[in-house]
């Protein structure tokens, strides 16, 4: 006869035998969420259609052709460049109003848009066999794609670029270019709404708002504030004159970029990017500016302006010496109140309260929802995890003077729920320095 064996809940077997429970040892959880995380709705000549796109560092440096239809030494790219000098991973969607795909008589363009336009399908007889056909795909008279000895049309396989037609007539031609690629009409708040919907299911750290039509700008801005108060998504919105929003969540970006009408938001591509990457014990205040386009002074040129800007909430970069900087790491909150004091306008105090608030939901998500009964014990040990985060917290010198003795954790009204309060201080890099020189 066998004998019992296995894991064991309480000690009631019947058959002789061993039973083993394996666990790990309680740990503290201490993990700090990444930050580097952009939501970007933007007009594209090329790109996924109707969808958000996931687009990492290493993706545009590999692979910019394939997913934005250009080398990534393009100056076309170059607002997106200056997004991923600092952000990590960015989600993008691509606005469009009726786009059109490109197409000819063998294929048509994998996306909308533009770009389409530019791609050439070469049509030889095989050398080998010359009842078949060679066909390649060109971009801008690159080589992107070829496919050998093909009987029919059935035969090609769908690239990068281009969907081949099944049902064509295969015949040489020495290059017939697509075309009908049109990036649609002009982009409308339908469009942008579209693309906010879409995003609300990703976590990010900064949103972008690439329009100078105020009525979108406003829908950015109310966007932002329902999901910030309302929803719990923990992100800020970074866009170019917003306009007076008075709130902690928006970003108003106030230099323009001179240029084309698309380089106006300059700017907003590099600040996006920079707040989004900013280490949560980190400040962009006086960040020096490594963008691409170059960007208009003329309204941050003297102390006084720059007082009045910094007064009004506004995002702000003036010149030091040869350099841009950012004058400082400010929101567009101004209306102080006793419960939400002026520490509420400086982004560092936002991005470590935002860090506290994800950091603390991934926690009790993932390690105590419906999983740790809700009984002193269960308390004691979400005590010690969330304790032990703000300790970590205080060891990188995001908060300081963190007292785990404040922290407490009760049962609430409910037998499910759990109230949790605690007090932190979040630390500021400095940046103003008051000299008093006594001469002896």
């Amino acid at each position: 006869m066998a004998l019992g064996g296995g894991p064991f809940l309480t000690q009631n077997k019947e058959l002789p035998g061993t039973y083993h429970n394996v666990i790990s040892a309680a740990r503290a959880f201490v993990n700090l969420s990444d930050r580097g995380y952009v939501g970007l709705p933007i007009e594209l000549d090329w790109g996924v259609d109707g969808d958000v796109f996931t687009v990492t560092q290493e993706d545009l440096q590999k692979d910019s052709r394939k997913i934005f239809g250009y080398e990534y030494t393009d100056p076309k790219l170059k607002g997106i460049r200056d997004v991923f000098k600092n952000a990590i991973t960015v989600y993008f969607y691509k606005l469009a109003v009726d786009a059109v795909a490109a197409t000819n008589d063998f294929a048509t363009a994998k996306y909308k848009g533009v770009r389409g336009n530019d791609i050439t399908i070469v049509i030889q007889a095989n050398v080998d066999e010359p009842t078949k056909f060679d066909v390649k795909t060109l971009l801008a008279n690159v080589l992107v794609d070829e496919q050998i000895a093909v009987a029919t049309a059935a035969d090609l396989v769908a690239n990068d670029f281009v969907v081949f037609k099944s049902n064509a007539e295969i015949a040489i031609t020495a290059g017939t270019p697509l075309a009908g690629g049109s990036n649609g009409s002009d982009i409308t708040g339908g469009a942008h709404q579209e693309a906010l919907d879409a995003l609300e299911a990703y976590g990010f750290n900064t949103l972008g708002c690439l329009s100078s039509e105020s009525v979108i700008k406003s829908l950015y801005v109310e966007y932002t504030k329902r999901i910030r108060d309302q929803v719990g998504g923990k992100f800020q919105l970074a866009g170019h004159k917003l306009g007076t929003t008075d709130h902690e969540g928006v970003i108003d970006v106030q230099n323009d970029a001179n240029g084309t009408d698309e380089d106006i938001f300059g700017a907003v591509y590099w600040t996006v990017g920079a707040q989004a990457g900013v280490s949560v014990n980190r400040s962009n205040t006086n960040k020096r500016y490594d963008g691409e386009f170059t960007l208009d002074m003329s309204e941050t040129k003297t102390q006084s302006q720059l007082s009045t800007l910094l007064k009004a909430g506004k995002y702000v970069f003036h010149r030091v010496g040869d350099e841009i900087r950012v004058l400082e790491d400010v929101n567009t909150f101004t209306s102080f109140t006793v419960d939400k004091n002026e520490d509420f306008r400086m982004n560092q105090v936002i991005r470590v309260l935002d860090q506290l608030a994800i950091d603390t939901a991934q926690l009790f998500n993932n390690r105590y929802l419906g999983q740790v009964p809700n009984d002193q014990d269960g308390r004691i040990s979400l005590w010690n995890d969330i304790g032990a985060h703000r300790m970590e917290m205080q060891r990188i010198r995001a908060i300081q003077n963190y007292d785990k003795d404040e922290l407490t954790i009760a049962q609430g009204n409910s037998k499910k729920a759990v109230v949790v309060n605690e007090v932190v201080i979040p630390t500021v890099a400095m940046s103003q320095l008051y000299i008093t020189t006594t001469v002896a």
